[in-house]
């Protein structure tokens, strides 16, 4: 009986290391494109091509949020916290804050359930001005 091959750990690179620090730097949603011109603007060598397979790996480890943007763009920051939670979102500035709302979770179950849905995902981003863009 043949073995299943063994799962490979995703590989430390230079090009990860610097895609998660300009992640870890910015309080703000970029999208692949923005970060990749950020990386090339600090004299950073990394492919676009590795960026969006970085950003996609780290999103399917969820340690980066991801939204879209109103142009349905995705867009990426670095994860805050590890629990389920939403963004609000400033539409001028682009900064965000993570909040958690049982009240939300409890109407999206509810309301699944009374449709016959289950095993419900959802995703919730609040946009608006933020104090200081106001």
């Amino acid at each position: 009986m043949m073995q299943e091959p063994a799962l490979s750990p995703v590989r430390a690179t230079r090009q990860r290391a610097a895609i998660e620090n300009a992640l870890e730097r910015s309080r703000v949603f970029m999208s692949a494109q923005e970060l990749h011109q950020e990386l090339k603007g600090s004299g950073r060598r990394v492919g676009l091509t590795t960026v969006y397979r970085t950003l996609q790996s780290l999103a399917d480890a969820s340690r980066v949020d991801v939204l879209r943007n109103e142009n349905g763009e995705l867009m990426y920051r670095r994860c805050e916290s590890r629990r389920h939670h939403h963004h609000l979102v400033c539409t001028s500035c682009g900064k965000s804050v993570e909040i958690a709302s049982d009240q939300l979770e409890t109407w999206a179950d509810q309301t699944a359930r009374r449709h016959g849905f289950t095993a419900v995902k959802h995703v919730a981003e609040v946009y608006g001005l933020c104090s200081a863009c106001s």
